[in-house]
């Protein structure tokens, strides 16, 4: 082969001609390259009959440049196997008690898995069987106390396999012997599909990590892979050496392999930075947009997160998981699964070389992560909140230092005093996807609420209920109007609140919840019969109303002794005269303007509230008759 060919074929090879060894081997780091295009550099040596020194020179370059490239391929692995715990790293960094550290191990493996429950056994060798440790998401007291003989139930299987196991339904399983007392505590909870992994010292089991759904559920490799990750960190802080030692040498070897590729090359040395970077806004727990002002200074370009982008480009990135080019930007899709989150933008940056559109790739799934991540926090506190108040309102749970030790991780006080709303939504008529989509707006802003507020919240009843402390020179009515006022706001559309009076230790008295709701819920009724949608009050804001609504009282029997006649008269001979009170007082008690407001002669209205007299007796116009008359009105039309 001459020379001009050899060329040629270097340019075509995107190698520089008659380069240094170690310049076309740093070309090929550089661009990426697969392992079969490392022996191009020497077989066109050979092929132009080079000396045999410059072909062992190429030699031993490319076996560096190999080694350097599988140095380089190991990093990104350990990386990527690390990422996913470095969150949880972070979070122990500040713990030092072993009952903290654990429960935060638990409570991790229960967001990041997405189950209803998880919990931690641990042995106990003096006593010679199992005890649960710590729990997360558990309602049932039962199952928070079981302890379990050496080799019983799914636990006991791990613990004699010091392997993972998992039942898609644990009363069908016959691989692991089941008991009373434990097929009692499970059932109590309503666990279905449970996924338990060991945790080991050495060679040896000192307890299990569970995860479990009240659902049939299929656990993923990769989940009881992360669900050993977490029992590998509970077993490391039991024995004192926690897992924090570790990931400081992981975090230490990947500073070191970053020394070694800024040695070799520029480009590289800016991927490594923008992972520090990210990496680093993780651990200190960073939000999407810290993460865009990030990649904004390496790329030396503006980054934003959107939650809308062209979308053709945006669904090709999805597809193919690359950021893609469009007109002068680059969009790289943030989504999950199936699911599209939004899109990292790099404005005004037509020239991106492929290390740096790696670089946005990366940042467009930290950021996928991050909102996962805080969706999952976000929901599973919204799930705990709504499970306790509906303990509350069912009466569930009466136990009151678990209630209270519940409302406490919650950042709720239930020795407060404390006022129970009832929303519901009252906008125009809508399709059914449309007022389901509203509903879930108004449970999410009510939500948001009680975690500001240090309250609960729970969907019940076509609305929500919600359960909040009563600020110090606040009324009930004051709470009312300003929750109706800020749901409205966040939900775009009126939303109608009625309130409970005050009401006080509700752990010593949870029945207290379910009768303040249900005055809240009568408040809310005459809200909406008033024409006051939208607006929030409490029963002390109707007077005589107002004190009905606030007991048990005999509502149908007032109703029947001031107006029964006229109502039993209407359903005999289906005439008007209930309707006929109804505008008679409204306008006034004028006659004239009760026919305007009926739409009849004058005379009509004279003879009905004649014979209106003849039912009710003559007196029935004077101020006492009158308002009793009013108010039996306002009533018979909230309880029809």
């Amino acid at each position: 082969m001459s020379r001009d060919h050899v060329h040629s074929a270097e340019r075509s090879a995107g190698l520089p001609p008659d380069g240094g060894a170690e310049a076309q081997f740093l070309e090929l780091l550089a661009r990426g390259a697969s392992a079969d295009a490392y022996e191009q550099p020497v077989l066109l040596a050979r092929a132009d009959g080079q000396p045999a020194e410059r072909i062992a020179a190429l030699e031993a370059a490319k076996l560096l440049a190999l080694r350097v490239r599988s140095e380089l391929e190991g990093r990104r692995r350990r990386e990527a196997e690390l990422s996913a715990l470095f969150e949880t790293a972070h979070d122990l960094a500040g713990l030092r008690d072993l009952d903290a550290v654990l429960q935060a191990i638990v409570q991790r493996a229960r967001s990041l898995l997405g189950t209803d429950v998880a919990y931690l056994s641990l042995n106990d060798p003096k006593r010679g069987d199992t005890y649960m440790r710590v729990t997360e998401g558990s309602v049932a007291a039962r199952f928070q106390q079981l302890r379990l003989g050496m080799g019983e139930g799914l636990g006991g299987l791990v613990a004699q396999t010091a392997r993972p196991y998992v039942t898609d339904d644990y009363f069908q399983d016959d691989r692991f012997r089941h008991t009373l007392t434990i097929d009692a505590g499970v059932r109590d909870e309503g666990l279905v599909a449970i996924c338990g992994v060991p945790l080991m010292l050495g060679h040896h089991v000192i307890g299990v990590l569970f995860a479990a759904d009240r659902r049939a559920r299929v656990f993923e490799r990769e989940q009881i892979a992360l669900l050993g990750s977490f029992a590998a960190l509970a077993a490391a802080a039991i024995d004192t050496a926690n897992l924090l030692t570790e990931t400081r040498s992981a975090l230490s070897d990947l500073e070191r392999a970053n020394e070694i590729i800024r040695d070799r090359s520029g480009v590289i040395e800016r991927a490594s930075d923008v992972h520090d970077r990210l990496a680093e806004l993780v651990l200190r727990g960073g939000g999407v947009h810290d993460v865009a002002v990030a990649v904004s200074e390496v790329l030396d370009g503006t980054v934003e997160f959107t939650e809308s982008a062209p979308a053709r480009a945006l669904e090709t990135s999805r597809a193919e998981g690359h950021a893609v080019r469009h007109q002068d930007d680059w969009i790289a899709a943030v989504a999950a699964g199936g699911e599209l989150l939004g899109a990292l933008v790099l404005r005004g940056h037509p020239g991106l070389d492929p290390v740096d559109q790696r670089t946005l790739e990366r940042a467009a799934m930290v950021t996928s992560l991050l909102l996962l991540a805080r969706r999952s926090a976000a929901e599973a506190e919204q799930r705990v909140r709504g499970e306790l108040l509906d303990d509350l309102l069912d009466g569930r749970d009466r136990d009151p230092r678990l209630l209270r030790e519940r409302a406490a991780r919650l950042d709720a006080d239930l020795d407060a005093t404390h006022v129970v709303l009832a929303a519901r939504l009252d906008g125009p008529p809508t399709d059914a996807d449309q007022e389901a989509a509203a509903r879930r707006r108004l449970w999410s802003a009510a939500s948001h609420l009680a975690a500001t507020r240090h309250g609960l919240a729970a969907a019940r009843d076509g609305g929500t209920v919600l359960l909040l402390p009563l600020e110090q020179g606040d009324t009930a009515t004051d709470t009312a109007r300003r929750t109706a006022h800020h749901l409205g706001t966040a939900v775009h559309e009126p939303v109608t609140v009625g309130a409970s009076a005050p009401v006080e230790d509700l752990a010593t008295y949870p029945d207290a919840v379910a009768a303040a709701y249900e005055e809240g819920r009568r408040c809310l009724d005459v809200l909406r019969l008033l024409g006051r949608r939208g607006d929030g009050a409490a029963a002390e804001d109707f007077g005589f109303v107002g004190l009905l609504l606030a007991g048990d009282r005999d509502i149908t029997g007032f109703v029947e002794r001031t107006i029964g006649q006229v109502v039993a008269y209407d359903e005999r001979r289906g005439t008007d005269l209930v309707r006929t009170l109804d505008a008679y007082f409204a306008s006034g008690m004028s006659p004239a303007r009760t026919k305007d407001d009926l739409h009849v002669h004058v005379n009509t209205v004279a003879q009905r509230l004649e014979r209106v007299g003849r039912l009710l007796g003559d007196d029935w116009q004077t101020p006492a008759r009158a308002l009793e008359i009013q108010m039996a009105l306002r009533l018979h039309r909230l309880t029809r």
